[in-house]
């Protein structure tokens, strides 16, 4: 019941913008000129300014031709991406060389270019690129030019100093590449299982839009296949008995009686549709639930207990698919008995699916929801085969079923009974006040 997304199991960014990799060298450009003129100028420090500003022009002059070349739009191929964030590592490794090494309190800066591909780039990049600045940050605490200071004086900072800096940059490196690979990877999967879920709500609309259009369709059709069984009678009469154009008259006869007889269960169909897209009560909502779930060898019971009047609602395709994502869930992990308890007040109504099967895995508990985290026990560390998952199912779930006002509560079943149980519960003026599902509208 979930589409399959490319990349879902492994890394899938979309490719950096060049315009992105532009402006962040425009901003390195300009801290770096800042830095160069107030150190020189400013505090009157002998520096190598020429061949600083040299390096500095090298980059302005790639991001000119950069934006020369290529549109601004351009998403930029991750080997490309990875060759332009290896130079600005180089490029800023050369200034530091000029100013003094890792004694210069701006070598920080060779963690940013490990930082943006760690966000946007595969590992492997990641990697290759963290392992340049190392090797640079390294070569930096031996191989340097004075650092710019006070006229006829010179600082030299103790090689253990240089020491504890580099260590301070390599741990750095590390968590910072880690936690934004993280965070990022985190937003990428919430990102494709948000477009699962549209694709799933979209499926549902297009299958509701159908009826509509088959009933129109036989609407239409109506009118001429009448007007052609009247001629046909008309024909029929006129012929003289024995006339041998009288069976193909009759052929044509029976078969537009035929095509009204399909036209006719066509219009059913979508009398039908018309009636399941008005409102219904709640007991109907859970019947269209659990009818596709039904003849799996798993008894589905469903009880409603309510004070006062069934509450009704519109057909929503998000809360059917939702709640029919849940109760395939649990006849998925059932042993033999899934059970759905259906209450109502004047206040509240509550849908309550358990099953009898392991139930949930009490170290996820509180995650289960988020994309990618498999919501039940599995024969191993990664789940596979008939209880494996990746989680997106129920997330899909959880995610329509919220958007409709609802709250989604977890737990297993206590005492010496096993399973999940699952509560879904809306305000009744919520529930009753779903919007009914719209057909979409044909873009072409």
């Amino acid at each position: 019941m979930v589409p399959r997304l490319e990349g879902s199991t492994g890394f899938s960014g979309r490719p950096l913008r060049l315009s992105t990799l532009v402006r962040l060298r425009w901003l390195a450009v300009a801290g770096q000129a800042l830095a160069v003129v107030v150190v020189d100028f400013w505090f009157g420090f002998p520096m190598p300014t020429g061949w600083c500003l040299l390096l500095i022009a090298l980059s302005a002059w790639l991001n000119i031709a950069l934006r020369i070349r290529f549109p601004s739009t351009l998403r930029v191929d991750p080997n490309w991406a990875t060759a332009l964030l290896a130079y600005d590592i180089l490029q800023l490794a050369g200034l530091l060389y000029l100013t003094g090494g890792l004694q210069n309190p701006f070598s920080i800066l060779l963690l940013s270019p490990v930082t943006v591909s760690a966000t946007t780039l595969a590992p492997d990049k990641t990697f290759l690129l963290g392992g340049l600045a190392l090797a640079a940050a390294t070569a930096l605490i031996f191989v340097h030019q004075p650092l710019p200071w006070f006229p006829g004086r010179t600082f030299t900072a103790p090689l253990h100093y240089l020491g504890g800096v580099w260590v301070a940059l390599v741990s750095s490196l590390i968590f910072i590449a880690f936690y934004a690979f993280r965070v990022a990877e985190e937003a990428r999967q919430l990102s494709n299982a948000l477009a699962a879920a549209e694709l799933v709500l979209q499926r549902e609309q297009h299958l509701s839009a159908l009826d509509g259009l088959a009933a129109a369709a036989a609407h239409e059709l109506g009118t001429p296949l009448a007007t052609i069984a009247l001629v046909a009678k008309e024909l029929d009469r006129e012929l003289p008995p024995g006339d041998p154009h009288g069976e193909d008259v009759r052929l044509i006869l029976s078969q537009s009686q035929r095509c009204r007889e399909i036209l006719s269960k066509l219009t059913s169909l979508g009398a039908g549709a018309e009636e399941h897209l008005g409102r219904m009560p709640l007991s109907h909502l859970l019947e269209e639930v659990i009818a596709p779930h039904r003849n799996f060898g798993i008894q589905i019971e469903v009880a409603l207990d309510g004070a006062g009047p069934e509450p009704v609602t519109a057909r929503n395709p998000g809360v059917i698919y939702g709640l029919g994502n849940l109760v395939e869930n649990a006849v998925d992990f059932a042993e033999s008995t899934v059970g759905l308890v259906a209450s109502w007040s004047d206040a509240g109504v509550a849908i309550e699916i358990t099953d009898d099967g392991p139930g949930f895995a009490p170290e996820i508990i509180d995650r289960i929801g988020e994309p990618y985290v498999t919501t039940r026990l599995g024969e191993g560390p990664v789940p596979t085969g008939e209880h494996g998952g990746l989680g997106l199912g129920f997330f899909i779930a959880k995610t329509l079923i919220e958007r409709s006002g609802a709250r989604l509560s977890l737990e297993n079943r206590r005492g010496a009974q096993s399973g999940a149980v699952v509560t879904v519960t809306w305000a009744r003026r919520d529930f009753e006040g779903l919007e009914e599902a719209k057909p979409l509208r044909n873009e072409a």
